[in-house]
């Protein structure tokens, strides 16, 4: 079943003080795929900025705008009109001696490396290699990755920040999805699947309810190489369907900022968000 959604994603600052000049970058516009088709996408700042559109490395079409006048807020709402449509989830396909070959370990080398941010501690790399060990295929180890996090990391907001590494979240056995994501990539990347960061949204509601909006949040899943990206969200233990919106897609949350980048004059600046999602079809 496919489904149209609006994404209203707004983002508040506020200085103390007046910004002299503001420096950023967004990656808040949806992509095209073959399982999503970005009907619309609209980004407003205001104070009314200068402004240039790139693809990065990884393919995520980033906003970057300057605001050079002083200012004491900023607001960016980022607005997108999406259809989905993403087909069943496929079984798995590689085996072992396929998703370590050369060729694929060249190919997707940036997607093989364990920085700090998502590096495993021992205890949880020892039961990973475990898991791959008992798994016929790595698409079954895969899966059991993910069903390892979402049964012993509690969901619980405020007990990380952007910049925690996976490694906390597994110590203290608490995180969010950027957390959950991080550990499950690190652990794949350890056994030696390839596998990488997507950041979107989805509607929280199991049946949503057309014309209804209701209050979304970013979101955070992984993919891993199987013949294919293979989705899954280990925060919600489930493969993402037409409910799910892909904005970026990268090596970690640090390739896929929503919003990012820097000022001068102000002191200090305080942040809100809000998201609103919309199923329109």
């Amino acid at each position: 079943m496919s489904m149209q959604l609006r994404v209203v994603h707004t983002t508040g600052y506020e200085y103390d003080g007046k910004a002299v000049a503001s420096y950023n970058q967004a990656r808040l516009t949806p992509q095209t795929t073959p399982e999503q088709i970005v009907v619309h996408s609209r980004l407003e700042v205001t104070p009314k900025p200068w402004t240039y559109e790139y693809r990065d490395y990884f393919g995520t079409l980033v906003t970057a705008f300057e605001v050079l006048d002083p200012h004491e807020s900023m607001t960016v709402t980022a607005t997108s009109t999406v259809q989905t449509n993403r087909p069943a989830p496929h079984e798995p396909r590689l085996g072992w001696d396929d998703v370590r070959a050369y060729d694929v370990a060249d190919r997707w080398t940036e997607y093989l490396t364990l920085p700090d941010l998502v590096a495993p501690p021992a205890d949880f790399a020892q039961r990973l290699r475990t898991l791959a060990g008992d798994a016929a295929l790595p698409g079954d180890a895969a899966r059991a990755v993910c069903a390892l996090v979402h049964d012993e990391v509690e969901y619980l907001p405020g007990s990380t920040d952007v910049q925690s590494v996976a490694a906390l979240a597994w110590q203290q056995r608490a995180g969010v999805c950027q957390d959950m994501v991080h550990l499950v990539i690190g652990g794949l990347r350890s056994v030696g699947v390839p596998a990488r960061y997507v950041s979107g949204y989805f509607h929280p509601r199991a049946e949503p309810t057309v014309g209804e909006t209701v209050r979304g949040e970013s979101h955070a899943w992984v993919e891993w190489w199987d013949d294919g990206w293979h989705p899954f969200d280990p925060t919600n233990d489930t493969a993402p369907g037409d409910r799910y919106v892909v904005v970026a897609t990268g090596r970690d949350y640090q390739d896929v900022k929503p919003l990012s980048g820097i000022y001068s004059g102000a002191g200090t600046s305080q942040m809100s968000v809000q998201v609103e999602v919309t199923r329109l079809a």
